[in-house]
């Protein structure tokens, strides 16, 4: 008999154990913003902020109902209002009532003197840096994959007068090191889903050495890039700018 609740005991306890790490588990659902105005009419838009443009919130709202059916155990969203903005209008739809905190490693990257000018003025000098006649040079180059996020992120620090643009690696570490302090906090508390409301261009400098996925493309507006974080604390991504939540909600 003792034999046999010894056996017992065991296979509790290796239930419990293979249930408590299936669990940790957590699902990161890294968004960027919906349009704004700045979007809207191509200016450099970093740590400058716009709202959203109706556009903007209607394919918030699209993917808040697309993501109806997935529970989320908490929400994030960088300092800047088109982010928070975001957030609050994909919660509404999909009917969630949590919370939001605001993180400001979760910020766009900063352009400095760039901020709020037109996007060739900005994406122009990068490109000569970089070797390019144009600025339209440089995007089909980059959409053809024969040149790397960190590359033209370096090119526009390089270019910018002031000092104060971010380049790749400063960008990448604190959205990596944000992440992981997420990803952490809801491993303790069990695993599950969780909401991350940033930007496009930090996003890619976030993944880009966590996949062998190409990023040779600038990701849509409330496109859903998910990353799982293990409970060996790895981090996998899954999906790069997926718009199916989007399409599902409209």
């Amino acid at each position: 008999m003792k034999k046999l609740l010894k056996s017992i005991s065991i296979l509790l306890l290796l239930v419990v154990t293979y249930s408590n790490a299936f669990a940790a588990d957590v699902y990161l659902y890294v968004t960027r913003h919906g349009k704004t105005m700045f979007n809207t009419t191509h200016r450099a838009q970093g740590w400058s902020d716009t709202p959203l443009t109706k556009a903007g919130i209607d394919v918030a709202e699209q993917l808040g109902r697309g993501l109806k059916g997935t529970d989320f155990i908490a929400a994030y969203s960088s300092d800047l209002g088109r982010a928070r903005q975001t957030a609050k209008v994909i919660l509404a739809a999909k009917g969630d009532k949590i919370d939001i905190t605001e993180l400001e490693g979760l910020r766009e990257t900063c352009f400095g003197v760039f901020e709020g000018d037109l996007d060739p003025n900005m994406w122009g000098p990068a490109a000569k840096h970089l070797g390019y006649q144009s600025d339209k040079a440089l995007m089909q180059d980059f959409s053809a994959g024969n040149i790397t996020i960190d590359k033209m992120m370096n090119a526009i620090a390089a270019v910018e007068q002031s000092g104060q643009a971010e380049n790749y690696q400063t960008v990448k570490e604190r959205m990596q090191n944000t992440l992981t302090m997420i990803a952490k906090k809801a491993q303790a508390q069990g695993g599950g889903n969780v909401l991350i409301v940033s930007h496009g261009m930090a996003i890619l400098a976030m993944i880009n050495d966590m996949t062998d996925k190409p990023l040779n493309r600038q990701l849509g507006n409330a496109s859903v890039t998910k990353i799982r974080y293990s409970d060996d604390g790895k981090f996998i991504v899954e999906s790069v700018g997926d718009m199916s939540y989007i399409e599902k909600g409209k």
